[in-house]
C-alpha cells in the first residue's frame, strides 16, 4: 500500500478542517459524504463513523411521499442511529412543494441536522415522477419547492443539483441565484448534465461559476478520488468544500486520511468488508443485506488491479457468513492497488 503523503497535504488538511457554518449551525470540517441511493444507508454510515472525520453525512435518497408515514424501525431507507443525527442530513426526493414540506417537517421533528432536496437523480423512474433532476426542466418549480421547504422548517436546507439538461452552464448559474433567494442555505453542485450516466468526466470548472454567482456555501462533487483531486477542486473553483460519493464507498477512511493524516495499515481492506458485513447483518434482513452488499462490492473491487476477479469471487456469496469467509480467504495485505479506482468497475 502506498503510504506517501502528498506535498500539499498539510495545506489541504488545513482547508478541510476549517469549520463552516450552514444555516446557523457549525460543521467541523468541509469534507462530506454525498448521498447515494442504496449505498449511504445506516449500515454503511455505521462503518464510516468507525473510521471517523466525516464532516457531514447524507442519507440515501428518501421518497418525500413515503417519509411522513415511514417507521424507522422497519424502513430500509428512512432509518438512522440517534448518535448520527447531529451531523446527518436527510435527502428527500419529491416533485411538489406540498409533499416535500410534509416530509421536511418530519425530518426536522426527528432531529436531523438538515434536509437536502434532490435535484440531481436522473433515473428513469425519478424523471417519470417529475422529481430529482426533472425539477431542473422547470426552474420555477424547483424554486417553489425550496421556498416552501424553507418556510416550513428551521433546520438548514441543502440542494444537490446538476448542470441541467443541456451542457450550457448559464441556466444552472441562474438557478443557483434563484435557489439562494428562495432560502437555500447550501448548494452541492455536480457539474454533469442530467442525462449523463458518468460516461463523460464532470466539467469541474463549472463549479466556479456557481460559486461566483451566490454568497451561500457551495460544495463541489464529482470524480474526487484522490487528495490531489480534492486539492485541485478547491484550488481551481474556489468552492467551500468537497462532497465525496463513490470513493467514500471504496475507501471510507479517506475522511480521516485527508483531514487528519490517518495512515491505514495493510489489513484495512479486509477489516472494512468484515465490519460492513456485520453492520449489514444488524441493519437489514438477510435478503436485503446481501442485495446492499452486491451494490457495494463493485466500488470496493475497483480499488484493486485485479478487481474484476475479486468481484466475480464475491458474487458467489449467498450469506454474510460467505462474505466473511471470502474476505478472509481472498483479501490479502499484498494485493496490488490502483491509485485511482478502475472506472470500468466504478461505473457499473
Amino acid at each position: 500500500m502506498n503510504k506517501s503523503i502528498p506535498p500539499h497535504f498539510p495545506k489541504l488538511a488545513d482547508q478541510l478542517n476549517t469549520p463552516i457554518t450552514i444555516g446557523g449551525k457549525t460543521i467541523s470540517n468541509r469534507l462530506w459524504l454525498a448521498p447515494m441511493a442504496g449505498l449511504t444507508h445506516s449500515a454503511f454510515r455505521q462503518v464510516l463513523a468507525h473510521y471517523g472525520s466525516c464532516g457531514l453525512a447524507f442519507t440515501e435518497m428518501c421518497s418525500a411521499k413515503a417519509v411522513p408515514t415511514e417507521n424507522p424501525k422497519i424502513s430500509p431507507v428512512f432509518r438512522w442511529h440517534k448518535w448520527e443525527l447531529p451531523s446527518l442530513v436527510c435527502q428527500l426526493a419529491g416533485s411538489t412543494p406540498d409533499e416535500l414540506v410534509i416530509a421536511a417537517e418530519r425530518v426536522e421533528r426527528e432531529g436531523f441536522f438538515g434536509v437536502d432536496i434532490n435535484m440531481g437523480c436522473s433515473a428513469r423512474g425519478m424523471i417519470k415522477r417529475e422529481a430529482g433532476a426533472a425539477l431542473l426542466k422547470t426552474p420555477e418549480k424547483a424554486v417553489a419547492v425550496v421556498k416552501a421547504v424553507r418556510k416550513a422548517v428551521s433546520i438548514p436546507v441543502f440542494v444537490k443539483f446538476r448542470t441541467g439538461w443541456s451542457k450550457e452552464i448559464g441556466p444552472a448559474v441562474d438557478l443557483a441565484k434563484e435557489l439562494e433567494a428562495a432560502g437555500a442555505d447550501c448548494l452541492v453542485f455536480h457539474p454533469r448534465v442530467s442525462p449523463d450516466k458518468r460516461t463523460r468526466p464532470p466539467i469541474i470548472d463549472h463549479i466556479r461559476f456557481i460559486k461566483e454567482a451566490v454568497s451561500i456555501p457551495v460544495f463541489g462533487n464529482g470524480n474526487v478520488t484522490t487528495q490531489h483531486h480534492c486539492h485541485d477542486m478547491l484550488a481551481t473553483t474556489g468552492c467551500d468544500g468537497v462532497s465525496v460519493g463513490r470513493m467514500a464507498i471504496a475507501r471510507p477512511w479517506l475522511f480521516a486520511q485527508w483531514t487528519a493524516g490517518y495512515m491505514p495499515d495493510d489489513t484495512i481492506f479486509q477489516d472494512y468488508v468484515l465490519r460492513l458485513a456485520t453492520a449489514l447483518e444488524q441493519e437489514f434482513d438477510p435478503i436485503r443485506g446481501l442485495k446492499r452488499f452486491r451494490m457495494f462490492i463493485p466500488y470496493f473491487a475497483a480499488n484493486f488491479q485485479f478487481g474484476h476477479s475479486l468481484l466475480a469471487t464475491f458474487s458467489t456469496a449467498k450469506t454474510m457468513d460467505d462474505v466473511r469467509r471470502l474476505a478472509k480467504e481472498h483479501i490479502r495485505p499484498d494485493m496490488d492497488l490502483n491509485q485511482s479506482p478502475n472506472m470500468n468497475l466504478y461505473n457499473l
